[in-house]
């Protein structure tokens, strides 16, 4: 039997007709902003007033596009007899966003919650030296941090010992007192 001549043809157009008729699923962007996931990664937003310059954020990162100076200043002490205290100064905190490869190990390993992600995307430049982003504009950031989402269901942590502790140590009473909510007897 010999092929129908034009009948691929007729397919692809029968493919196209179809595809013409949908709706469009593509999103004008200047015009139309897209809807991202909640805790989607954009740019990496500071609070300064938790960094300390441990300095944990720029040694664990993979591609070394975090950049922190510092200095120490001592604080006289609060009571007579007391020693003064030094801490660190926060002088710069820059991340080049041109290295950046967006992993979040900086997020991670900060002790001290400094460094957030912020679904904030739109930071394009014209010239590679413009995508190191100084501590102010770092800062401007943190406002568009979302809520973290609640913890539904989880139970309160129980007071005293954790519970792996109390385990270790053969202690029963206080994981038995702890679950019934009675103080325990000696």
């Amino acid at each position: 039997m010999s092929p129908v001549p034009g009948k691929g043809l007729a397919q692809g157009l029968a493919v196209t007709l179809r595809s013409m008729m949908r709706p469009s699923v593509t999103q004008e962007y200047p015009h139309q902003r897209p809807e991202l996931p909640p805790r989607s990664r954009g740019v990496i937003a500071l609070l300064e007033e938790n960094c300390t310059s441990c300095m944990l954020c720029a040694r664990e990162c993979p591609d070394w596009c975090i950049y922190i100076d510092s200095h120490k200043e001592t604080q006289a002490p609060k009571t007579e007899g007391g020693r003064a205290r030094t801490y660190n100064v926060l002088d710069r905190f820059a991340i080049d966003y041109a290295l950046c490869m967006y992993c979040g190990i900086c997020i991670d390993v900060c002790p001290f919650d400094a460094l957030f992600w912020t679904p904030e995307f739109e930071y394009a430049a014209h010239d590679i030296h413009d995508l190191t982003h100084e501590r102010d504009r770092l800062r401007d950031w943190m406002w568009t941090v979302p809520a973290p989402p609640a913890d539904s269901g989880a139970e309160p942590p129980a007071s005293g010992r954790p519970a792996r502790e109390r385990a270790a140590a053969g202690d029963t009473a206080s994981t038995d007192a702890a679950s019934t909510d009675e103080e325990p007897t000696a």
